[in-house]
């Protein structure tokens, strides 16, 4: 049963995704933390890759016949709406809750109850800025939906200032999966993999494609070699710019300092065990920035830029350092303050870890989305 009390209500979650990517990971854990309050949360996605995946691991069974393909045929994109309408009538769904901007289109056309001919209300979540439209299609879609949550404050103020439902845009924070995580793991294994020794180590997990900040970071971290030459970077992911990027740290002569890790995922918390300082200068896929928050989750201090969801994230001095430009001698500065003293980059990681159960738990999420299905229903 809810925690706000009521009937338990039936969900169903459209997200046209099928990397392990972007909003892939906060649909999953909404999706469970509902069911886990007594609701009946069904998820629809695009079937056949690591997303559906992750979804199976995690006891989610995703609803059959939908395909949600954004390029598809007209014929499919029918199908889907006929597929969507069906499970309305048989699930007596209450809430269709959109996450991209086709599946907002899909469940747009497909919120009318077959039953009485009450329509569904339909919900989304912007998960990054630029999924916030300005086109006149796109307004007209905005006012056909009954709540809007914005993953970041950027994102809310956008949809504010477009004019979009002002009154039920929401702010929700980013979830960090805590169990996952622990301050008290060290990444022996790691250290050892990677011979790192005791260096001081930055991490950044991010996809190694163009503009998420790379270039900006191993800039300043060239920079910090002049005064740390002990220091080691690693580059956690992969990506089609990676073949570029080794090129980048040969040519910058950091050949011996910087790691390329390849993709890691289930020992990522080893991987963030390792480390000393996370770094982060892009918010990628996601505005949340799932990865700095599982950082922090980890008790590792956090350095990154002013973007997406970062600045309320982050509390700058606290729990980590922001920057507010892409001087890598800015980038510098940051690492060398989270790094120079190991107690105060202690203390700042195990600030971080505390605000994280504070703010950035699922439970707090989907209190505010429960809340507000609830005005809906």
């Amino acid at each position: 049963m809810s925690e706000l009390g009521g009937r338990p209500l039936t969900v169903l979650h459209l997200a046209a995704n099928r990397w392990w990517t972007g909003s892939a990971d906060p649909v999953i854990r909404l999706v469970v933390a509902l069911r886990q309050r007594g609701h009946h949360a069904l998820l629809g996605m695009i079937p056949g890759d690591r997303f559906e995946a992750k979804a199976r691991e995690a006891g989610l069974e995703p609803i059959a016949g939908l395909r949600l393909r954004a390029h598809g045929e007209p014929l499919a994109l029918a199908r889907d709406v006929t597929r969507i309408r069906s499970v309305v009538a048989e699930e007596g769904v209450d809430v269709i809750h959109a996450h991209h901007s086709h599946d907002h289109w899909l469940g747009a056309l497909s919120a009318l109850r077959l039953s009485g001919g009450t329509r569904v209300p339909v919900v989304r979540t912007f998960h990054n800025l630029r999924s916030v439209r300005r086109s006149l299609l796109a307004r007209a879609l905005y006012r056909r939906t009954a709540a809007a949550f914005a993953v970041s404050r950027q994102i809310e103020g956008r949809c504010r200032e477009l004019g979009l439902l002002p009154a039920r845009v929401r702010w929700i924070p980013g979830m960090a999966d805590l169990p996952r995580f622990s301050p008290d793991e060290r990444g022996d294994a790691i250290r050892e993999e990677f011979k790192l020794g005791t260096a001081p180590v930055i991490v950044t997990v991010s996809r190694l494609a163009p503009n998420r900040g790379h270039e900006q970071l191993l800039a300043g971290f060239r920079l910090l070699l002049g005064r740390m030459p002990e220091a080691r970077l690693l580059l956690v992911g992969k990506g089609e710019t990676r073949a570029r990027l080794e090129a980048l740290v040969h040519d910058l002569g950091l050949g011996d300092r910087v790691i390329f890790t390849g993709y890691r995922d289930r020992d990522l918390p080893a991987v963030l065990g390792a480390a000393h300082c996370f770094a982060l200068m892009a918010a990628g896929a996601d505005d949340s920035c799932r990865a700095a928050l599982e950082a922090m989750a980890a008790g590792r201090p956090v350095v990154a830029r002013r973007v997406g969801a970062l600045p309320e994230t982050i509390e700058h001095g606290a729990t980590g350092w922001l920057i507010d430009d892409e001087r890598p001698d800015s980038v510098a500065a940051a690492l060398e303050r989270v790094l120079g003293d190991r107690s105060v980059g202690h203390a700042m990681g195990l600030a971080g870890r505390r605000r994280v159960e504070e703010e950035f738990s699922a439970e707090r999420a989907v209190s505010i989305v429960d809340e507000v299905y609830r005005t809906l229903v």
